[in-house]
């Protein structure tokens, strides 16, 4: 994978802040957030630790579920009013991409913009960016492209924009995955890093039928109970604990308050899992927490993004209501 991405950057496809951890460095922050997390009262390991390659391959086949509408749903709402997003943005733009490639929602989008004139793909892993940055290259060779490898929630270095305005595009409803407080903080970032009459473009998943919801992360062929049970696989391979996958059940429940889906792996049995020397006991019904997903209503989410430094300017949804994408500018 290291040799693609090197053959990207030599092909011109410039990366900055290029960083390419090695994979020792993975397992070692993996092997930290999984100790950490099961020496915790309230057991959890972060969400970001569902993708790795195995999990990415299953999440690509959640994302094709009957019952798993977010990615569609939010394709079509792109695939609707791409060119009412294009006439709503004025002037000319530096289009910024959150996340390598996007399934080709970026590309809907570009497709209706005329205006746009440079674009910047950010993501943390250097293949999938050089590959995204490749394919807008092709598509769309009088855009100038540029690739920022780093992580959009902390600190980045930005190329320079000239007279462009910066539109940021972060689709997917993963805003959702994070808790409202930190949601407020990135949204917060990205308003002064976008700086005067910057935009953002934003999917939001909608609060809706608690059974519509839960079966959304709970489907009945159970591949997003594959998807979190993979976690445990991933640290029986490369941690050597012994976790007894057929021991743990995933769970999918929707939590009121504030308004989430709760993901947990839930002990059927007491048992005991070993790990880097430890031993961690589980009773039976003990929860390792692996994931929320937020919902909003269209007005909670206008309301966080007024907190952040963003006013809204509009909001577009399908016709039953599931799915939002919000257009937000830089308060004045």
């Amino acid at each position: 994978m290291y040799n693609m991405a090197r053959n990207a950057i030599e092909n011109d496809e410039t990366l900055i802040d290029l960083v390419t951890p090695a994979p020792v460095s993975d397992t070692a922050e993996f092997r930290q957030a999984v100790v950490e997390g099961l020496s915790r009262p309230d057991r959890a390991i972060p969400c970001r630790f569902l993708y790795d390659a195995e999990g990415s391959a299953i999440f690509d086949r959640i994302c094709e579920l009957p019952e798993y509408y977010p990615t569609r749903t939010e394709r079509r709402i792109l695939e609707t009013h791409a060119k009412a997003i294009a006439e709503t943005i004025r002037g000319t733009i530096r289009f910024i991409e959150l996340g390598a490639g996007s399934g080709g929602k970026a590309e809907i989008l570009l497709d209706a913009m005329e205006q746009v004139r440079a674009y910047i793909c950010i993501d943390i892993s250097p293949v999938p960016l050089a590959s995204a940055a490749a394919a807008v290259r092709t598509r769309y060779p009088a855009i100038e492209v540029d690739s920022v490898c780093g992580n959009y929630l902390g600190e980045l270095d930005l190329p320079t924009r000239g007279n462009l305005r910066d539109v940021c595009f972060f689709p997917g409803s993963t805003i959702g995955n994070f808790d409202r407080g930190d949601a407020r903080a990135f949204l917060r970032r990205w308003s002064q890093r976008l700086g005067q009459d910057g935009l953002m473009l934003i999917g939001v998943d909608l609060k809706k039928d608690i059974a519509l919801l839960e079966d959304a992360y709970d489907d009945a062929q159970g591949v997003t109970a594959q998807f979190s049970l993979n976690l445990l696989h991933r640290a029986n391979r490369e941690l050597a604990a012994d976790f007894d996958t057929g021991a743990f059940v995933h769970r999918a429940r929707y939590v009121s308050q504030p308004g989430h889906i709760e993901i947990s792996l839930v002990s059927r049995r007491d048992q005991t899992v070993r790990l880097d020397g430890r031993s961690f006991d589980f009773a039976r019904d003990e929860a390792i927490h692996v994931e929320n997903s937020h919902k909003y209503t269209i007005g909670e989410f206008a309301s966080l993004a007024k907190e952040a430094g963003f006013d809204s300017v509009d909001v577009w949804t399908d016709e039953d209501a599931l799915f939002s994408v919000h257009l937000l500018r830089v308060a004045g």
